[in-house]
Parts: C-alpha cells; structure tokens; sequence
C-alpha cells in the first residue's frame, strides 16, 4: 500500500471515529471530571466562582441530557417528561451549597474548585496535564465542545500512535489500521473519551512502546527521546502511573537480558531511560511532597476522607485487594471478553514479535498494577485500562500470522519483521 494511501486511511479512520462522536458530546463525565475541568478554567485565569459557576453549569447540563435520554426510552415514563426539567435546577443547589460552604471556610488556594475536602482535592493539584490540556480548548471552543474536541483529540493520536507502533514494528500497513481500527472499536476507545486522564495515559504509554519499538529496531537516540518524553509528560498527568510504567519497562529489559544472557544496546538505552525516569519520578514525587501510598490508603478506606482514618490501614486494604480480584475474576469469567484478547494479544506478539512482546506485556501490566492500588469495583474498568495496548497490538500481529499461512491473504507492504529472527531475537 502506497505510503500516501497509508496515510489517508489513517485520517479517514480518525475522523469517522470522530463523527461517531458527535453522538453523546455530553454524557460522559465523571464525578472527576469536575475536578479536572475547573483546575484548567484556574489556570487561564478565572476566579473561583468564575470556574464553580462554568463547571457546575457544565456538569448539571450533563446530568440533565443524560436523564432525559434515560427517560425517553423508559417504559414507564416515556410519556410525560415528569421531574427531569428540574435536574439542572437542583443539581446547581446541591453543588453550590457545598463550594459556597468551603469558599466561605477559606478553601481558595488550590487550583481546583472546592466540590469535596482540600485532603481529597490535594490528588487533583498533582495532576496538572490533563488540565493544561484541556485549557485552550475550552478558552477558544467553549467548555462544552472545548471538553468534547479535547477527548476526540487524544482518542485519536492514541489510534494513530497504534499505527505507528504496529508499523514501527515492520507490520504490513493493513495490520496496522487493522489495529488502528481496533483502537477505537473495543471499550479502549469509550474510555480515551471520556474526560479524565485515562486517555492521555493511553496515548503516553504507547508513545512510549513506540520508542521501544525504535531503540529495538536500532533507532536508539530517536527511541530513548520518545520514551524518556513520554514517561516525562506522564509524570504531571499521573506520576503513579509514571512510576508503574517505569519500573515495569526497566523490568522487561532484564527479563530479555537474562534470557539472552547479554544486555544488546538498545535494550541498554531503555533500561537507562526507563530506569532513570522510574528514579526521577520517585525523587520528584517527594521533593514535590505529593500525597503517599498511605494517604493513597486512607482515601480508598476512609471513602475519599469521609470518614475516620484507620489506625492501620494495611490489613483492609489486603482484605480488600483479596475480594476485589476474586470478584474481577468471577465478572471476567462471566463475560470473558477482556481476559480472551489479552490471552490472544499475548500470544500474537510472543510469536511475531519476541522481541517487542515483553516491553508490550510490562505496558499493559502496569495497567494492572494501578488497578491494584485501588481496587473499587464501583469504579468500572478504567483504571486497568491501560492493560488494553495488549490486546490492540498484539491481535493485529495475531491476524498478520494466520494471514501468513493462507497465501490468498498473504498481505502485500510487509518488511521483514522486527524480532523475527528467533535465534537471536526470542524473548
């Protein structure tokens, strides 16, 4: 496929994505989002009440549209509108009567809008990217569209930079969109949309898979100044998960070396950047006094400090960590989608691609390891999210072997592949 036609596909792929969208431009947000949308309207200079009155306007709207699609198709109560018309109403008195209490209590520093405690909303002033994200949509689009844009935004350079992965990789080009596409279809998709950070932590982690494609491949300066980049960004948008995606690509770079018995150069400059971002990180977080794991503790058990600290948290918590993956698993095993694609993802790329497939497996396990550290059922699956690079690279490489096998299929723009020599190459 001629390198022009690749590029149109890309853009074709994006934008239908994009139209896609434009069936729920509200409806998407989360209690978070607030938190996230009034730092960025902080940050371009509004005042406090500036920003409560833009956010809670934007948030009450949400709920408001949100119900009123849930009531039209109501069985029940299709027929008359009922109470709905008087959920803006409502939901504005209920958030303005808490941020009215707190702003009068002195709770203005922050960049965030007061909508809970200032212990609570000291994790939001550690998360400055998203919010400088978002700020310039919302100051030229407004903040409706302004939030929609920024999520098709990173939606889709998280689909582009699966792409460029995939051909980085030396995939044929049809992999590639195959995974491109793949991006957008499966749930991955839904959350890259949603206004939070998840999305940007997609795009980032991949950017980062994308150096280590390049440094494997012997583009070693281009792929540790990708890398060494993206783990850099991720640290304002969530420094934990710099951290996990740090230690768990420097962990993959000695199980190769173990396995191989010698350490190659561009498995050295990932261990180096990854190695020194994972330190960096650490040393940051603590210079910056960010809130500890055992803070982290107290707001999973104290249920965001609503209630009283435990003396000593570290037994619930195990406790709790027991149940929720015995409860994850029995959820998985009844509709096994998730854990099916990662089975298959990983063993796609152990086969095609030994070489790249256990810096792939160390990025989606540093999905599991920030579901981990806060394992609340009631918050759904975006917390793992990070987990679905696997399935979204690794089952294109699937398709390219089994189309490999049928030479009807065999498809055309492949190079020889990256880690295909096993002798040499075997992770």
């Amino acid at each position: 496929m001629p390198r022009f036609k690749a590029r149109a596909w890309v853009i074709v792929l994006a934008a239908v994505f994009a139209l896609l969208q434009l069936a729920n431009i509200t409806g998407r947000d989360t209690p978070d989002t607030r938190n996230y949308l009034s730092y960025a309207l902080s940050l371009r200079g509004d005042s406090k009440r500036e920003a409560a009155a833009a956010t809670i306007d934007y948030v009450c709207a949400s709920r408001h549209a949100e119900a009123r699609r849930e009531r039209s198709v109501d069985v029940v109560r299709f027929r008359s509108p009922g109470p709905v018309g008087r959920i803006p109403e409502e939901c504005r008195r209920e958030l303005w009567r808490e941020v009215d209490r707190r702003l009068r209590n002195g709770e203005t520093t922050a960049h965030t809008v007061p909508f809970n405690s200032e212990r609570f909303m000291r994790i939001f002033e550690t998360r400055p990217g998203y919010p400088a994200l978002l700020m310039p949509f919302v100051t030229v689009f407004g903040v409706t569209w302004g939030i929609w844009l920024t999520s098709v935004f990173v939606a889709a350079a998280g689909g582009v930079l699966v792409f460029l992965v995939l051909r980085a990789l030396r995939a044929p080009t049809a992999v590639a969109l195959t995974g491109h596409a793949l991006y957008y279809a499966l749930p991955v998709g839904t959350t890259a949309m949603r206004p939070m950070t998840e999305g940007l932590q997609l795009a980032l982690t991949l950017a980062a898979l994308l150096g280590c494609a390049w440094a494997l491949g012997g583009r070693k300066r281009a792929g540790a100044a990708v890398i060494g980049g993206s783990l850099l960004l991720l640290f304002p948008v969530k420094h934990s998960q710099a951290l996990f995606l740090g230690l768990c690509l420097v962990a993959a770079c000695a199980v190769i070396a173990v396995r191989r018995r010698r350490l190659d150069p561009g498995l050295r400059v990932i261990a180096v950047v990854t190695g020194c971002a994972a330190l960096g990180t650490v040393a940051a977080a603590g210079l910056l006094n960010y809130p500890s794991t055992y803070e982290s503790l107290q707001d999973l058990l104290a249920h965001h400090f609503t209630r009283p600290d435990r003396a000593d948290p570290w037994p619930e918590f195990w406790q709790l960590e027991f149940n929720f993956w015995a409860e994850w698993l029995r959820r998985q095993f009844w509709q096994p989608l998730f854990i099916v694609a990662l089975a298959a993802g990983a063993w796609g790329a152990l086969r095609q691609r030994p070489a790249f497939a256990a810096f792939l497996i160390a990025a989606a396990f540093s999905g599991v390891i920030n579901q981990a550290g806060h394992p609340d059922i009631t918050i759904g699956d975006r917390l793992i999210v990070v987990a679905w690079v696997l399935p979204v690279i690794g089952l294109p490489l699937l398709l390219e072997r089994a189309a490999s096998t049928i030479p009807a299929l065999e498809m055309p723009g492949a190079r020889p592949a990256l880690g295909a020599d096993r002798a040499t190459n075997r992770v």
